[in-house]
């Protein structure tokens, strides 16, 4: 099966993640995927297919050379976002991109334009493989799961190349935070591996946001507002003196590259009690620490003026950046550095302004930098991705195998 063939049968099966399940994996469809990939890999020839009752599929592509080399993993999720639907994904192919807009959906008036998203212009000529404007795509991260099959393929289909012992895991639920809650790092048994989860061509990312989730609470006191002087206390009207305090200029629409935000995610409330909820990010572990205690000053300025437990925080770590556990071994950025370079394509080494599942997992023990898969405008209609960056990606996995295995 070739790379395009496989990646438009992935997006037609639906496996959007729901948080709101507990279960796991949190929604069934992943579980069907997962059987399905699971018979692709026996029948593909991989060895020790192994899925688990939690949706972890597991493959080992064996060695074929004599010498003991280092056993590299390869790692993509099931899911799609919960952001926007991934039901009856209905892909289109646009081919010999002329840089124009491309209308996704007359009927709605839905356009993928380059003056929304300049970055299509720098694929004319190419094929790009776009949603019909009613759904995501699903290329993040199916797109990865395409590439990391299809180099298996290629290896098991000329045993002559010769390569090392490779890991592969296609993992549930990294759209909601808990891909890698349940990774089995010792059962995989890699010393390094690599997620295909990144976005355009060229990206290699091996430093992410440290991150948290707040919430803040709000109490107030109601009483009849015909007799309310003196006694009423509106916890709305507190919260929103609150949120008036948060750094206006540090939320995601005026940062970028290594600044940091607090992100107004929710509101909700009454007279009596209000909710505010905010991710905290930041690349710099210090920083990320004073915004965590920022807000708990906040917070204390509110109880001071309006009266002790008036407002209480909640703070929970979410994950880590992966740079403190990958800079000691530093070369596995170098070997992926050399494979995009030997694909033809410029590594563009950046910070992940987000998480992956490697974050994770570099805190478990497997370290993990994060691969492009060559997709545009995820979790959402204007989703893209060309064939031409899958092909590229797919050519990076085979280099990297063939690097560990020459070294």
């Amino acid at each position: 099966m070739a790379l395009l063939e496989r990646f438009l049968k992935y997006v037609s099966i639906h496996t959007m993640s729901d948080e709101n399940t507990g279960l796991v994996p949190s929604t069934p469809q992943q579980m069907e995927f997962a059987k399905i990939l699971a018979e692709e890999l026996k029948d593909m020839g991989m060895q020790d297919v192994s899925l688990d009752k939690k949706g972890y599929l597991m493959a080992t592509l064996p060695s074929n050379i004599d010498k003991d080399v280092p056993t590299v993993g390869f790692i993509s999720h099931l899911d799609t976002s919960p952001d926007m639907s991934g039901k009856n994904v209905k892909p289109r192919i646009v081919e010999n991109y002329d840089g124009n807009d491309i209308v996704l959906n007359e009927k709605e008036n839905i356009v993928l334009s380059p003056k929304q998203f300049p970055e299509l212009t720098m694929y004319r000529g190419q094929s790009l493989v776009v949603t019909n404007g009613l759904t995501l795509l699903g290329a993040d991260d199916k797109a990865g799961i395409a590439e990391i099959m299809t180099a298996m393929d290629y290896f098991i289909k000329n045993p002559d190349v010769k390569h090392g012992k490779v890991r592969i895991a296609f993992n549930p639920d990294e759209e909601i935070g808990l891909g890698a809650h349940h990774f089995d790092v010792e059962k995989f048994g890699c010393q390094f591996a690599y997620t295909m989860d990144g976005g355009e061509i060229g990206e290699l990312e091996y430093e992410n946001f440290n991150a948290a989730g707040a919430k803040v609470t709000f109490y107030g006191t109601n009483v009849h507002p015909g007799y309310a002087k003196n006694k009423m206390v509106n916890s709305m009207k507190i919260a929103t003196k609150f949120m008036a305090t948060v750094p206006a200029n540090e939320s995601p629409e005026y940062t970028d590259g290594y600044e940091g935000f607090y992100h107004l995610t929710g509101i909700g409330g009454d007279v009596e009690k209000t909710t505010v909820s905010y991710i905290i990010r930041d690349h710099d572990r210090k920083k990320f620490e004073e915004r965590k205690a920022h807000l708990q000053m906040l917070v204390d300025k509110i109880n001071s003026e309006f009266g002790d437990n008036t407002a209480t925080l909640e703070v929970k770590d979410q994950y880590y950046n992966m740079k403190e556990k990958v800079e000691p071994v530093k070369y596995i950025v170098d070997i992926a550095s050399e494979a995009i370079r030997q694909a033809g394509v410029e590594p563009k080494v950046k910070p992940i302004r987000g998480g992956t599942d490697g974050a994770q997992l570099s805190f478990k023990g497997l370290p993990c930098p994060n691969i492009f898969a060559g997709g545009h405008n995820f979790h959402g209609k204007y989703e893209f991705v060309p064939i031409q960056s899958m092909e590229k990606a797919t050519e990076v996995v085979k280099n990297i195998i063939k690097i560990v295995a020459n070294r």
